[in-house]
C-alpha cells in the first residue's frame, strides 16, 4: 500500500474527530424550508442533506489540506498548509497575467503553464507591492528540490471561480520571480469514470499540469496508490460511524423544518 500504517492512522483520527465534533456540535440552522419539504415529503432525508453538507464542507475546508500535509510529510517533503507565499506584485505583472486570463477565456490561446510561466516571468518587478489578496496557498510542498503551490477547490467551480484560481496561480509565479510549480487540485473526480470536464472551466487551466484532478492529486503527493488506499480509510471509517450517522440524522429530523 502507498499509505503507511502511521498514515493511515493519522488520517482515521483526523476522520474520527472530525466526525465526532459535528455529531456533538451540529444544529441545523436553517429550521424553515417551506418549499423543498413540500417536494420532498420527507424530514429525514432533508435533514441528511443538511447534515451531509456540512460535512462536506468540512472536508473542502481542512480535512483534504491537513490529509496532504500527513501523506507529504512522511514521504520526507517539506510541506504546509495555509502557507503564506509572499513577494510583492508590480502593475506590469498585474497586466501580463490578465491579459493572458482574457486571451485563454476569450479562446485567443490554448492552455500552456509552462508557457504562461515565462511570460509572466518576463514582465518587469520593478515597482512591486504586497498584495494581501491571493498571499495564501492552501498546500505547499516541495519536492526534489522544486517548490509547489496548491489551490484546493470543490469540484464544479463556476467560471468565476476557475478565473480568480487561474489568476492567483500566475500571480504566485509573480510573487516569487520563479518558474514554481502552481496548480489547482480537486480532491475527486465528479464525472468518473469519464475525464474531469467542466464547462465552466472555458478552456483556462491545462489538464495534467495546472489543474489536478483526484487520483493524479493525491498519487502526486503520496505516490502510486495513494488515492486508493485514501478511498480505503474512508470507507472504514464511514462503516465505523454509520449507525451514529443515521441516528444523528434522525434527531436533527425531529426539529420542525417548516415554520409557514
Amino acid at each position: 500500500m502507498a499509505l503507511s500504517e502511521n498514515q493511515q492512522k493519522a488520517i482515521t483520527e483526523l476522520l474520527e474527530k472530525t466526525i465526532r465534533s459535528k455529531l456533538k456540535r451540529y444544529d441545523r440552522e436553517t429550521t424553515s424550508m417551506p418549499f423543498l419539504a413540500r417536494l420532498i415529503q420527507d424530514s429525514e432525508k432533508i435533514s441528511a442533506y443538511s447534515f451531509i453538507h456540512s460535512i462536506s464542507t468540512s472536508l473542502g475546508m481542512s480535512i483534504y489540506e491537513q490529509a496532504s500535509v500527513i501523506i507529504a510529510s512522511e514521504r520526507g517533503f517539506e510541506c504546509a498548509r495555509n502557507y503564506g507565499v509572499g513577494g510583492a506584485i508590480s502593475r506590469e505583472q498585474r497586466e501580463t497575467i490578465q491579459r493572458i486570463v482574457n486571451q485563454l477565456r476569450n479562446k485567443q490561446r490554448v492552455a500552456n503553464i509552462q508557457q504562461e510561466i515565462q511570460e509572466v516571468l518576463g514582465a518587469s518587478w520593478q515597482g512591486g507591492v504586497f498584495q494581501k489578496s491571493g498571499n495564501i496557498a492552501d498546500f505547499y510542498m516541495r519536492k526534489d528540490g522544486q517548490e509547489h503551490f496548491f489551490e484546493i477547490k470543490t469540484v464544479k467551480p463556476n467560471i468565476d471561480v476557475f478565473e480568480k484560481s487561474k489568476t492567483k496561480l500566475l500571480e504566485w509565479v509573480a510573487r516569487r520571480r520563479l518558474a514554481v510549480n502552481v496548480h489547482l487540485a480537486f480532491p475527486y473526480n465528479p464525472y468518473h469514470p469519464k475525464p474531469y470536464s467542466r464547462y465552466t472551466e472555458q478552456g483556462l487551466m491545462q489538464p495534467g499540469a495546472d489543474l489536478l484532478v483526484g487520483e493524479e492529486y493525491w498519487d502526486f503527493i503520496g505516490g502510486e496508490q495513494t488515492f486508493k488506499d485514501l478511498l480505503v480509510v474512508f470507507d472504514k471509517v464511514g462503516k465505523q460511524f454509520k449507525n451514529e450517522l443515521s441516528a444523528k440524522f434522525k434527531q436533527i429530523a425531529r426539529q420542525q423544518i417548516d415554520s409557514y
